[in-house]
C-alpha cells in the first residue's frame, strides 16, 4: 500500500513537470469542477480557447461545443426517459428544453466561472452566451477524455444533478410558447405586432404589442425583436394569469 502511494505521488509529480504553468492551473481547476483528474489537458485547452479573428485556423471551443451539445442532449434525454416512465413525449420534450435551453446553460457556466478558464485574455467583449457555449465545450472535452459512461456520471453527479433538474420542472422557459398553448386550448387569438423605434440617442430598439383578440394587453421594448416579443409575452402572462390562473401555483423564471 505504501509503495502504491509512493508511485502515485511520483507519477503525479512527473506529470506536473510536463505541464506548463497555464496547463497546470487549468487541469487543477478542472479537477475540482469534475471531481476527477483530467487526462488529456489539450482537449480542455481547446475547449477554453476563443475563436481567433485573424485568418489562421487556431483551434477554438466551437467544435467541442458542437459535440458537447449532442452529448448533453443524449444524456439528458436518457435520464428523463428513465426518471419519468409514465410521461408522454410532450412532457419529456418540455423538460429537456428547460434543462438544455441557452439561459439555463449560461447560468450553469456562470456558476462554474468557466470564463475564468479562458486561455487568452482578450479586450474583445465576450458574447452573452459564452458561458453556456463553454459549458457545452467542456462536456465535449470530457466525453473525448473519458468516454460516454464516465461523462454521464460527471454530468449527473457534478455538473447538472437530478436535484437541479427537478427545480426546473415548474419553471417557464418561454412565455410566448406558454401563451400560444393556452390560447389554442381556449380557442382565442393571440398575436404580436413588433416594430422598430429610433431612440433619442439614435439607437434602434424593438417595441412589441401583444393582442388578445381585439384588445391590446401588454407591450415591451428590447434590443432585438425576439427579446421584445418574449418580454411582452411575459407581461401579458402576468396580466392574464391574475384573471385566468393559467398555471395556478407554478413558478416562473
Amino acid at each position: 500500500m505504501e509503495l502504491q502511494k509512493y508511485f502515485s505521488k511520483f507519477l503525479l509529480k512527473q506529470r506536473k513537470r510536463k505541464l506548463t504553468e497555464r496547463d497546470y492551473f487549468l487541469s487543477t481547476a478542472l479537477n475540482k469542477i469534475l471531481g476527477t483528474e483530467v487526462q488529456n489537458v489539450a482537449l480542455y485547452r481547446e475547449a477554453f480557447s476563443l475563436k481567433n479573428s485573424s485568418k489562421n485556423k487556431d483551434s477554438n471551443y466551437e467544435r467541442l461545443e458542437f459535440l458537447g451539445d449532442s452529448v448533453l442532449g443524449t444524456i439528458i434525454s436518457c435520464h428523463l426517459f428513465q426518471t419519468y416512465p409514465q410521461a408522454n413525449e410532450g412532457y419529456l420534450t418540455q423538460m429537456k428544453s428547460k434543462i438544455v435551453n441557452r439561459k439555463n446553460l449560461n447560468k450553469l457556466g456562470e456558476d462554474l466561472k468557466l470564463t475564468d478558464l479562458l486561455q487568452k485574455q482578450t479586450s474583445v467583449a465576450l458574447g452573452e452566451n459564452i458561458s453556456g457555449n463553454l459549458f457545452e465545450a467542456l462536456i465535449g472535452a470530457v466525453y473525448l477524455d473519458f468516454q460516454y459512461e464516465t461523462c454521464r456520471k460527471i454530468i449527473l453527479e457534478r455538473l447538472l444533478t437530478p436535484t437541479e433538474m427537478n427545480k426546473l420542472e415548474n419553471k417557464i422557459v418561454s412565455y410566448k410558447g406558454l401563451l400560444l398553448e393556452w390560447s389554442q386550448k381556449k380557442k382565442l387569438n393571440i398575436k404580436y405586432e413588433t416594430c422598430e423605434e429610433i431612440q433619442v440617442n439614435k439607437s434602434i430598439v424593438f417595441r412589441c404589442h401583444v393582442w388578445l383578440g381585439e384588445e391590446k394587453i401588454a407591450n415591451a421594448t428590447e434590443t432585438s425583436k425576439k427579446k421584445a416579443e418574449e418580454k411582452a409575452a411575459q407581461r401579458a402572462f402576468y396580466i392574464l394569469n391574475k384573471k385566468e390562473n393559467i398555471l395556478g401555483n407554478s413558478k416562473a423564471l
